[in-house]
């Protein structure tokens, strides 16, 4: 994938106890939202944690780190593996990891990345793993989002290059959002169909284009700064997904 600064989005289905040995990364950012089960992650830091449901572990690479990822012993873990390309190289390797409940996402578009400008002269500050729910910082232009749908008819809106504290939009500006549903009733092949029943929903654009998305499913979408996206629950239980808003590069 090339999209935007976004290279991989996967979802993936990790047996117990089997994972990824260890292996190395340079000027990437990369993170992993976990959906189910437990992650054990080690790094060439000296970091070691057992990640759960509601955990997202951010490592920016820099000028190079080395990891593992296994799942634990007790059941199967699924993710979300994204990486972005930073718009600086040489940096420092680090490593952050939060935690967000789900009552902190239902029915809430909530932000958990964003680039590292918004925080001026605090970035220092940041906390790296005793942040909780704090943002996490990226050299990049990227916004990063979940949110839990938690019945049928809940719905969220999203505004294309909002930022805090900003006095006006750029209207001509061009923003990359990617929206994907996380496969809730279980991981399935390529080759296999999404289910008829289990997690929907609805995105709808300003001009009322409307595209609904099934377990697995994901959707690029070209708009200007300004630009709303509204997104609806529109099957038999809750709808989890997660959502990008980017600059072009």
């Amino acid at each position: 994938m090339h999209y935007g600064p976004l290279r991989v989005i996967n979802e993936d289905n990790i047996a117990r106890a089997k994972g990824f040995d260890t292996h190395h990364h340079r000027e990437f950012e990369i993170f992993t939202y976990i959906t189910r089960g437990e992650i054990v992650h080690k790094d060439s830091l000296g970091n070691t944690e057992v990640l759960k449901r509601g955990d997202v572990q951010y490592t920016s690479a820099g000028t190079g780190i080395s990891h593992s990822e296994y799942a634990g012993n007790k059941t199967d873990a699924s993710i979300l593996q994204i990486w972005v390309k930073p718009n600086e190289s040489g940096l420092k390797p680090t490593y952050y990891t939060r935690h967000h409940p789900e009552e902190s996402k239902t029915n809430v578009l909530k932000k958990i990345v964003t680039p590292r400008e918004n925080f001026g002269d605090k970035l220092a500050e940041v906390p790296k793993q005793d942040g909780k729910e704090e943002l996490i910082p990226i050299p990049a232009d990227v916004e990063f989002f979940a949110s839990i749908l938690g019945k049928a008819g809940d719905k969220v809106e999203h505004e294309f290059g909002k930022k805090a504290g900003a006095a006006s939009l750029d209207r001509s500006r061009t923003r990359l959002g990617l929206v994907q549903l996380v496969m809730s009733s279980g991981i399935r092949k390529k080759s296999e169909s999404a289910p008829e029943q289990g997690a929907k929903i609805k995105v709808t654009a300003d001009d009322g284009t409307e595209q609904v998305l099934q377990e697995g499913d994901g959707l690029r979408i070209e708009a200007k700064e300004g630009s709303k996206l509204s997104f609806e629950n529109v099957g038999d239980r809750s709808a989890e997904f997660v959502f990008f808003d980017m600059g072009e590069h």
